[in-house]
């Protein structure tokens, strides 16, 4: 599961991935990044076949969608059902897109003592998970172009790929963003792979698991603060 996350500022994504923006338009980090918000993408440009730095919902929206209404819970999918399952199916084949990341946030329910009333309550207590180096890395996402039925809107979505959590972080939670390394970056964007085994071998022999975690502040667990504090490592 990645429920929210941090994301660098186009100015890193370029100078990390040497690939150009979509548009001259600057985007600045973020701390506290939420579901159905627009958040940076790597793609293969279908017109240019260039690498570029564009932007899309996080929330995947099926091109095949007919409702008004975008679908829930398609921020993230499971790598082991992608193939198979129709929202996602077409994207493994052949959207697939890179997500730039700092790290994300999972949560662990804990107790602690309420002094003034002596009770022991129950609380989400947030871990941030980054590199052990704090580089930035792509989780490896799905995406889609939709158009909705009237024409009123369209636009690229898309979702990060999950799997099963690997190393320290299995600690916190049980599943984790498909990471890859960035010798298979290319290869994930690639056109030229759409068979579904081969994608499915590809996350199996490339994806990260050397990641690390500290405890932060649950002031993350609302939906306003977005600054550099949140990753900040607080002791418990």
């Amino acid at each position: 599961m990645c429920g929210r996350y941090v994301h660098p500022d186009a100015a890193a994504i370029e100078r990390a991935w040497h690939v150009g923006r979509d548009n001259s338009n600057p985007f600045g980090g973020r701390y506290n990044v939420l579901p159905t918000t627009n958040v940076p993408t790597i793609r293969i440009d279908p017109e240019s076949g260039e690498l570029e730095l564009t932007t899309a919902r996080w929330g995947f929206i099926p091109h095949w969608w007919k409702n008004a209404r975008p679908p829930q819970s398609t921020i993230n999918a499971r790598s082991e059902e992608a193939a198979a399952k129709p929202m996602w199916r077409h994207a493994y084949r052949h959207a697939r897109c890179l997500m730039p990341a700092e790290g994300w946030y999972e949560w662990r329910e804990m107790e602690r003592l309420d002094r003034e009333t002596g009770e022991v309550k129950r609380y989400k207590q947030p871990y941030f998970m980054r590199r052990p180096d704090s580089a930035p890395f792509c989780f490896a996402g799905l995406m889609s172009f939709w158009q909705a039925p009237d024409a009123s809107a369209s636009g690229l979505s898309c979702a990060i790929l999950t799997r099963a959590a690997a190393g320290p972080v299995a600690e916190i939670h049980d599943r984790m963003p498909v990471i890859l390394s960035d010798d298979a970056h290319a290869g994930w964007l690639s056109g030229g792979l759409a068979d579904p085994v081969r994608v499915a071998a590809l996350i199996a022999e490339c994806a990260q698991s050397t990641f690390v975690y500290a405890p932060v502040s649950t002031v993350i667990n609302g939906r306003v603060a977005d600054t550099a504090k949140l990753i900040d490592p607080i002791e418990l």
